[in-house]
């Protein structure tokens, strides 16, 4: 199902309201917002909230895709073939290249002259 931004995902189940002090029909409203879901579960009888919260939204990927990309996998291994590994030799540290000697940077210029204190030579 689309997950856009404004999205509604509406579910009931029976639970216990503690406003009614009674089993009743909540009814639980997910609300998507971008990256956000913002839940809030209501008693159908007394129309009063009884949670709200604000979580991120997760995309459920169905198992299947799971189970075909292990399969996938699975015979990409057997297809290759296993080739023995010899050990190799790490490779010789060249020295750090030297930074030509140039002019040394300046001290940093004062962004505003209101800030700064000026004297007066006498």
């Amino acid at each position: 199902m689309n997950r856009r931004p404004g999205h509604v995902d509406v579910t009931t189940e029976v639970g216990y309201c503690n406003f009614c002090q009674r089993p009743r029909n909540l009814r639980t409203e997910a609300h998507h917002l971008g990256t956000l879901v913002r839940t809030i579960v209501t008693c159908e009888t007394c129309h009063r909230t009884l949670s709200s919260t604000m979580g991120v939204a997760t995309t459920p990927e169905p198992e299947t895709v799971k189970v075909e990309a292990q399969a996938e996998t699975e015979v990409v291994e057997a297809a290759a073939p296993k080739r023995a590994t010899a050990a190799k030799k790490p490779a010789a540290k060249k020295p750090a290249a030297k930074k030509p000697a140039g002019k040394k940077a300046s001290p940093a210029k004062p962004r505003s002259t209101a800030t700064r204190k000026t004297t007066r030579a006498q």
